[in-house]
């Protein structure tokens, strides 16, 4: 037998074949050592379902009437909740197409300012958050005989400054993506469930420890979601966790759009704008 048909032989053996999987896994374990973004995502996931469902399951547990004083809560919670996660995102997501299609650079070098790609980004959040909610809530009607707009005035209230958390995370995002490209775009998913057992979507957040209560009212959300509750089991609008809402996201906004708008900079200078793929 040759040198080359030998060869061939072991290239199609059980050897072979050995190899070029274990070539094909480092290749794999290259890629994901070499991208943070991945690496948390493996545990992050199932941290965050054991952190959130065991506070859900303890406050259950305590407050078996709970559910009784109003039923639609968890619906509400649901639905709210998903405008703080398709605010964020819209903005994302929007962005990532301009990566996807390798546009970055082209939006770098026309007349488009920063400022104008981040507008352009938070409206289309609101156009897309609108289109996936607002059916949702005919669902609830039609199905549980439950509609979120009973709660009035104050929905637009809870509507909006969650919808402007949603901004702020997705500039941050985007700011993040800028700097480290398509590696990082599973953030535009995981980083704002992050903040789901802290925002007290289904549950007080008198439920948390004494010491992540400081920590969860920081957060716009925390203070949205005491406020629905307030709305739907007192009947009352609290004016103290409306202003905290308020301001905090005005902080937050602050902090999203001066994060883009340094990061577009800064990839502008160094020709990040040209190299936005892994």
């Amino acid at each position: 037998m040759s040198d080359g048909a030998a060869i061939t032989s072991r290239q199609r053996g059980p050897a072979g074949s050995a190899r070029r999987i274990t070539a094909m896994i480092l290749r794999y374990l290259y890629i994901l050592r070499g991208s943070w973004p991945r690496v948390v995502e493996l545990t992050y996931w199932p941290t965050v379902q054991v952190i959130l469902w065991g506070l859900i399951s303890v406050f259950f547990t305590t407050h078996s009437s709970w559910l009784a004083q109003a039923a639609g809560v968890l619906i509400a919670g649901v639905m709210l909740w998903d405008v703080l996660f398709r605010g964020e995102l819209g903005v994302s997501i929007s962005f990532l197409e301009e990566m996807w299609s390798r546009n970055l650079g082209n939006l770098g070098v026309s007349p488009l300012r920063p400022s104008e790609f981040a507008a352009a980004l938070l409206a289309m959040s609101a156009i897309r958050t609108l289109i996936g909610i607002v059916p949702a809530t005919f669902v609830a009607i039609a199905l549980y005989e439950y509609s979120v707009y009973e709660m009035g005035l104050p929905l637009l209230a809870f509507f909006v400054n969650l919808l402007v958390m949603g901004w702020a995370f997705g500039l941050v995002i985007c700011a993040v993506l800028l700097r480290w490209g398509l590696g990082a775009e599973s953030l535009a998913w995981l980083a704002i469930f992050g903040i789901a057992p802290l925002s007290g979507v289904y549950y007080p957040i008198a439920v948390l420890p004494d010491w992540i209560e400081p920590i969860a009212l920081s957060l716009p959300s925390s203070h949205v979601f005491e406020g629905m509750r307030g709305v739907m089991l007192e009947g009352r609008f609290s004016w103290h966790h409306f202003g905290w809402s308020v301001g905090l996201n005005v902080i937050y906004l602050g902090v999203g759009i001066a994060s883009f708008l340094w990061s577009h900079r800064v990839a502008r200078i160094r020709g990040l704008l040209l190299q936005s793929g892994e």
